[in-house]
């Protein structure tokens, strides 16, 4: 809206001049420099429509340029003219026009459409003058002065510099030329050499001027040099049309650069976001993709056959976490940074809080970190737990092994010597031996049962444990147990047989029966004796094996009393030989009741007194290497047992730091950084517990009763301390910025963080919903549920429920801060566009830098309206887009 008593004011000033202008119109010389110069402004408007007039008076008589006209220079539609040929059809159009100008504030004196039509050269000239001091003049103003002051006293501010320019008024002051060619080297010195102009040369120096400021700042010749120097007077009103256009050209220049300016400031800040943007996501991306690489060799649990295979598998595991994790762990950190970082720069300049794709939200990405520690933490107990269900199946397979090959060794020729016919030819003594001999054998044959059972049971185990080889294990138990079942068939058919014939079968060797019977037990006992002494054992603890040893020792009391019982045997034995030799025996040499002969009972014992040496020896070695585990598993405890505290002490120190407010910024942020070095020099201590953690796992050790901390709480509970530090220079960092960016300082920053910590009821270093909405009560907040969620939104954007000290910090400074607008943006751009609702490419490329025209020209949208021209550009639109108000 004009000021309209700004606007009568300066029509009273210019009254006298206007009642003098009125008597001297018709003087041919300024008749002259009027119809030129208003003829050149007029055109240099009706260009842009693709027009112009030739004649001033007879060029406005219908009315449509005129019209045409006043909608090129307001920017604003006229009513539709009438397009009749006709007298009235004129009047009209003229009418519109002149109404136009009475709406913007003019008073028309003496004016009227018929003169117009009629071609009155005196009103047509006063009418365009009427029309140039409203829309070219009257908006000049300098130090609230009046239009033709205003523009007078710029030009006196210009050229005062100057030497032989003195500006007084729109006349005489211009005739040398001087004044047009300071006012243009003012503003563009390349342009003109004024060192070389001469006062004395009046018609080089206006044609130098008028040349120029045609060729290069677009102001069209409006005055003639011959006419000003010919002219004791130029015309004011003409030189005063002709100058308005160098303020306009030049503050528009001015104006230009400001708009230029503001715009790449904030095409920079949106080049800079997007960027990060793209950082975050790419980032995002791979360590997304990472994971889900990850989780599934974690969750993988099938089992293998063999020791070296899930031994390799759990080395595989120990690359993993010393290799592969932590750099990980490093870009998980300063994947949330730089996220911090992003948001706190958009809200510094005004921009909307930055929402990643889909899938990609922080906490997406601490989602399936969690699923992936989850995976990782059952993965190593089950690496574990089958390296002991192998190292099982391996010692219980060797001892089914064992068993199996002794009782085929015994059952070897069992079933053919049951299944002879010999007592059917044989005499009354040897039908008593034989009678005896299986008598024995079924002693025999029960005593071996156990074996058998033990076989079995061994088999059945195998099998439950989801042995691999358990197919072989079964087909070898299956043919043990039919064997088993074939004996005890065949024993009972010859027992049966044997039974018949005992009646002629009277005399029997007891002798040999007798033998046979101490043997086989004993026989079986040294058997069992051997198998146990030649058994592999495993132990974890040192408490196991002295259980060992002591069996052992027990073992050892009795072998005396052995000795004793093979003695007897053997004296049995030599007993049989004497009566034998005394009284002649027809004997075949063989005992006819077992098959133990005591050269292989004295075999037997002295391979017993071999093998207990040998299994002394064995538990010596296993007790020293259970003396070794339990000096490995007091060495880790030591060192975990001060390395935990540790851990968790500085994780409290740093949450204290974090909420105290102890010196500035920067000596908060520089004591935290040696804070941070402190706890990276710690590394060494963490590796070396790493060391002997391994070589705990390479010893098989799987418990560790002198301390409750485990290699795996260490490793959380550093990468905890680490993310946490980092975590809390980088809120450090953000309030630096913040700071800087917002002018705040440290006093008002102590108000903050004294204000924040008071509602802190938690002092874990952020606020809840209900604690953050009493602290804005408490410094004067009037809150309603809207308002307050209008609030949440900005300090809390990813809805976690909690405001952290760098997001109160923001809010705090956004309440009073004076950031950029879109309006502002979209008001720049409109400069550019020399007040149109669009802009061109030619504009942009004229008035940014290169890269920020090609930015802005690749994200603008075509203009839609209704004066578009082709390839023009909505710069509204976009504007808009940049704070959040739309979608580029």
């Amino acid at each position: 809206m004009y000021n309209m008593e700004h606007y009568d004011e300066e029509m009273k000033y210019m009254q006298p001049e206007d009642d003098w202008d009125r008597d001297l119109l018709l003087d041919p010389a300024w008749e002259k420099q009027q119809r030129k110069t208003f003829t050149a402004w007029c055109n240099s408007h009706l260009r842009k429509a693709g027009t112009q007039i030739d004649n001033i008076e007879e060029d406005f008589r219908d009315g449509l340029k005129l019209m045409l006209l006043l909608e090129v220079i307001s920017g604003e539609r006229l009513a539709k003219p009438e397009r009749g040929k006709m007298r009235v059809h004129k009047i009209s159009n003229v009418n519109k026009a002149l109404d136009f100008i009475a709406s913007k504030g003019v008073k028309l004196v003496s004016i009227g459409a018929e003169e117009i039509v009629d071609g009155n050269a005196k009103m047509t000239l006063g009418m365009i003058w009427t029309i140039i001091l409203r829309f070219a003049i009257q908006d000049i103003s300098v130090e609230e002065t009046s239009a033709k002051e205003g523009l007078l006293l710029w030009c006196q501010r210009k050229t005062a510099p100057y030497k032989n320019v003195n500006i007084q008024n729109f006349h005489i002051s211009w005739k040398d030329g001087l004044g047009f060619c300071a006012l243009i080297h003012r503003h563009r010195p390349e342009l003109i050499d004024y060192g070389k102009l001469r006062k004395d040369d009046p018609m080089t120096n206006l044609n130098t001027a008028f040349d120029v400021a045609e060729k290069y700042l677009d102001i069209p010749k409006m005055l003639d040099a011959e006419d000003i120097i010919s002219t004791l007077r130029p015309d004011e009103k003409a030189v005063m049309t002709y100058v308005s256009c160098y303020y306009h050209a030049f503050s528009g220049k001015q104006k230009a650069e400001t708009a230029a300016n503001r715009i790449c400031k904030v095409l920079a800040v949106n080049q800079e976001n997007e960027q990060l943007m793209e950082d975050y996501e790419k980032l995002a991306t791979d360590l997304l993709e990472w994971i889900r690489r990850t989780i599934p060799w974690l969750e993988n649990r099938m089992p293998e056959n063999t020791m070296q295979t899930m031994q390799q598998k759990l080395e595989d595991f120990r690359d993993y976490r010393r290799l592969h994790k932590p750099p990980k762990v490093q870009e998980k950190c300063q994947l949330e940074i730089n996220f911090n970082t992003l948001q706190t720069k958009l809200r510094l300049s005004n921009r909307p809080a930055f929402m990643p794709s889909e899938g990609k939200m922080v906490s997406d990405i601490n989602n399936a970190w969690g699923n992936l520690e989850g995976a990782e933490k059952g993965y190593e107990e089950w690496l574990l737990n089958e390296i002991r269900r192998l190292e099982r199946l391996d010692h219980l397979a060797e001892k089914f092994r064992q068993k199996a090959a002794i009782h085929e060794a015994w059952t070897d020729g069992k079933e053919e010597m049951l299944q002879k016919h010999d007592y059917e030819t044989a005499s009354l003594s040897e039908i008593k031996a034989l009678l005896k001999k299986h008598e024995a054998f079924e002693s025999d044959l029960a005593a071996h049962q156990d074996r058998v059972e033990q076989i079995a049971a061994i088999a059945q185990e195998l099998n439950e444990l989801d042995y691999y080889d358990s197919p072989s294990v079964n087909a070898r138990c299956q043919r043990i147990c039919d064997q088993w079942d074939a004996l005890g068939a065949l024993t009972q058919k010859r027992s049966e047989a044997l039974q018949r014939t005992e009646k002629l079968l009277e005399t029997i060797d007891q002798l040999y029966l007798e033998f046979a019977k101490r043997a086989a037990p004993f026989n079986n006992w040294m058997e069992g004796a051997m198998e146990d002494l030649q058994d592999t054992f495993i132990v974890h603890t040192i408490e196991e094996i002295q259980g060992l040893s002591t069996a052992h020792e027990q073992f050892k009391a009795t072998l005396p009393e052995a000795d004793k019982e093979r003695q007897a045997i053997l004296g049995i034995h030599n007993e049989i030989a004497k009566i034998v030799q005394t009284y002649h025996v027809n004997m075949a040499g063989t005992n006819p009741y077992t098959t133990i002969n005591p050269q292989e009972i004295n075999a037997k014992w002295d391979k017993v007194r071999q093998l207990v040496p040998q299994r002394d020896q064995a538990l010596i070695e296993e007790h020293a290497r259970q003396q070794n585990n339990e000096r490995l598993r007091r060495q880790f405890a030591n060192q975990a047992n001060v390395i935990g505290p540790w851990i968790q002490t500085k994780m409290e120190e740093i949450g204290r730091i974090s909420i105290e407010m102890h010196g500035t910024l920067e000596d908060q942020l520089t004591h935290l950084r040696q804070y941070e070095k402190s706890i990276v020099n710690y590394k060494p201590k963490i590796d070396q517990l790493e060391g002997d953690h391994q070589l705990i796992q390479e010893a098989l050790i799987f418990d560790n009763k002198h301390t409750n901390y485990t290699m795996e709480h260490i490793r959380v509970g550093w990468e905890q301390l680490l993310t946490t530090i980092a975590r809390t220079i980088n809120e450090i960092e953000n309030q630096i910025l913040t700071r800087d960016a917002k002018g705040i300082s440290q006093e008002q920053l102590n108000e903050y963080r004294a204000s924040f910590n008071h509602f802190d009821r938690k002092r874990s270093g952020i606020m809840d919903a209900e604690d953050f909405k009493t602290c804005l009560i408490s410094v004067g907040y009037n809150l309603g549920e809207n308002e307050f969620s209008r609030i949440m939104s900005i300090v809390d954007p990813n809805r976690m429920g909690v405001v952290t000290f760098q997001a109160f910090i923001d809010f705090m400074c956004r309440e009073t801060a004076d950031t950029d607008t879109a309006d502002q943006v979209i008001a720049s751009f409109k400069v550019l566009a020399g007040d149109k609702n669009y802009i061109l490419a030619d504009e942009l490329l004229r008035e940014l830098p290169p890269d920020q025209a090609e930015y802005c020209m690749a994200r603008m949208a075509p203009y839609t309206g209704p004066d578009g021209v082709p390839g023009a550009l909505d710069y509204m639109s976009f504007s808009t887009a940049l704070y959040g108000e739309s979608d580029l």
